[in-house]
Parts: structure tokens; C-alpha cells; sequence
């Protein structure tokens, strides 16, 4: 079962490297014109904050464990993620935007459930 929470917290740790790689790269102006209608209700330094948190966390599920070093940030990186996927959601349904909010409780349910299982029946 081990296995499982490994191969959701690579999924997980992915799709949020990736997510915040972009936000840190990318002027706001970009990413509002890719689709990102969101980033309009933020500062430029918000959305480069949001992008900031996004990467350490994809990075806070992955390296404590392999380098068994603190493997404890593993569970409260995810738990971050979903704090951070919470705040998504209340954005978007601030926006009226229904397919943004799927997203986001999808990865917030992925996240605490990696929170879960590290915290709980299968911590390192």
C-alpha cells in the first residue's frame, strides 16, 4: 500500500511543480491571456507567492522522504497543497468558474489523502 501514496504524491508533486514553475515564470499578463482569468484578482507578487508555495510543496512530497531526511514535511507539504487548493477553490467560485473548482477538490482530496496516510497508518 506504500506504493500507493508514492506513486499520488509523484502525481501530485508533478502537476504542482509544474503549476508553479509557470506562475513563477511567466508574467501575469501571460498567464491571464492562457486562460488564467484568476490572476487579475491578484498582485503580480501574490501570484509569484501562490506559484512559490506550489513548488515547495511538490517538492516538500517527495524529497524528505527519498532523502529520509525530516520525513515528516512529507504530510504537512501536503496538507499545505490542500490549503493552498482550498483558497483555489473559494477564488473560482468567487468567479463563478464550476470546471476550476472540479479541479481543485480533485487535488485537494489527492493531497489530503497523501496528509492522511503519511500522518497516519502508513508514516515513514
Amino acid at each position: 500500500m506504500n506504493v500507493v501514496w508514492w506513486i499520488v504524491a509523484g502525481v501530485l508533486a508533478a502537476a504542482f511543480l509544474g503549476a508553479g514553475l509557470m506562475k513563477l515564470s511567466q508574467p501575469r499578463k501571460k498567464l491571464a491571456d492562457s486562460g488564467m482569468g484568476w490572476v487579475e484578482d491578484f498582485s503580480d507578487g501574490a501570484v509569484k507567492g501562490i506559484g512559490g508555495l506550489e513548488v515547495l510543496g511538490a517538492l516538500g512530497l517527495i524529497l524528505p522522504a527519498a532523502l529520509d531526511i525530516a520525513p515528516v514535511l512529507v504530510p504537512l507539504a501536503a496538507t499545505g497543497l490542500a490549503l493552498v487548493m482550498a483558497g483555489a477553490a473559494v477564488t473560482h467560485a468567487r468567479r463563478r468558474e464550476p470546471q476550476m473548482i472540479v479541479a481543485n477538490i480533485v487535488l485537494l482530496a489527492l493531497a489530503a489523502f497523501v496528509a492522511w496516510g503519511r500522518f497516519g497508518p502508513y508514516a515513514f
